[in-house]
């Protein structure tokens, strides 16, 4: 059974409610995870004071950051512009520690002179995260873009070199300079940005209603801004650009400028995920 068979049968149960009185989220409501969720006859979704489109047939994505607390609350908005606030338990999770040692000096502790590099980073990297189009390719469902060891988990505490930085906002998959890395899922090339200061050559992928796919590191990128991808399509290969330590993919997520773990893409649409009703 999959997801549209999943929600024809929750609509079916519902029929006898008024407008915005239900709602269906599947996935794991805790720190960094995505959910998938459908409410019939909803215009759109408020969490945390941000609002969330909703398709045509009532799907919509949430999603909690690394830090998020435990008590959230949902507003779902019908036509009628009527709102129904439910009160959401989201569970905490455990992030680990990474040591991080031969990480060049530069990009641990950088000058005055690369300042400016890391503001033009950050500044496109977060252009790029700010679209929300109304498209819904992450229907399609996710796969992982390469395969490999994980070698950074999305959330951990990174120390490198033997300083304190920030959590880390991705996951990182060891592999060959020069294996092909993948589009995770339909969508929109909406930056290709080469040698950043942090993520070396990048890609960003959209997937639509603000949800948006990260790519950094590559050796090569294939596609540019404004090509529409496929989801298995090949859009970059693995490399070592940016900082460091060895050739690696950094694979990223964001919804609505919330990073979350991009593991937890897999699970849209899949037979075993848990689903659950406000």
């Amino acid at each position: 059974m999959n997801y549209k068979t999943i929600y024809s049968i929750f609509s079916t149960l519902i029929i006898g409610l008024s407008n915005a009185q239900a709602a269906n989220l599947c996935g794991k409501s805790a720190q960094g995870e995505i959910l998938h969720g459908n409410a019939p006859h909803i215009k759109e979704v408020i969490l945390n004071k941000v609002t969330h489109r909703v398709s045509p047939n009532g799907d919509f994505l949430i999603a909690f950051g690394r830090d998020d607390k435990p008590a959230q609350k949902i507003t779902l908005v019908d036509q009628e512009n009527n709102r129904y606030t439910y009160d959401l338990d989201v569970k905490p999770s455990k992030w680990d520690i990474q040591n991080l040692k031969g990480v060049p000096p530069r990009k641990v502790t950088p000058s005055n002179a690369d300042l400016k590099a890391i503001e033009d980073e950050t500044k496109q990297v977060r252009g790029a995260l700010k679209y929300d189009f109304a498209d819904t390719h992450w229907q399609t469902g996710f796969i992982k873009p390469v395969e490999g060891r994980t070698s950074g988990h999305f959330g951990g505490q990174r120390i490198m070199n033997g300083i304190k930085k920030n959590p880390h906002g991705g996951m990182d998959i060891a592999a060959l300079e020069g294996t092909p890395v993948k589009a995770a899922a339909d969508g929109i090339v909406t930056l290709d940005a080469p040698d950043l200061f942090y993520s070396g050559n990048v890609i960003i992928l959209d997937h639509g209603q603000g949800l948006q796919t990260v790519y950094a590191h590559l050796k090569e990128m294939h596609v540019k801004k404004g090509d529409t991808v496929k989801q298995g399509q090949i859009i970059g290969l693995v490399g070592k650009t940016g900082r460091v330590t060895g050739p690696h993919l950094h694979w990223g997520a964001s919804l609505k400028g919330t990073r979350f773990n991009p593991l937890s893409l897999l699970n849209i649409g899949k037979d075993d995920n848990f689903c659950f009703n406000l």
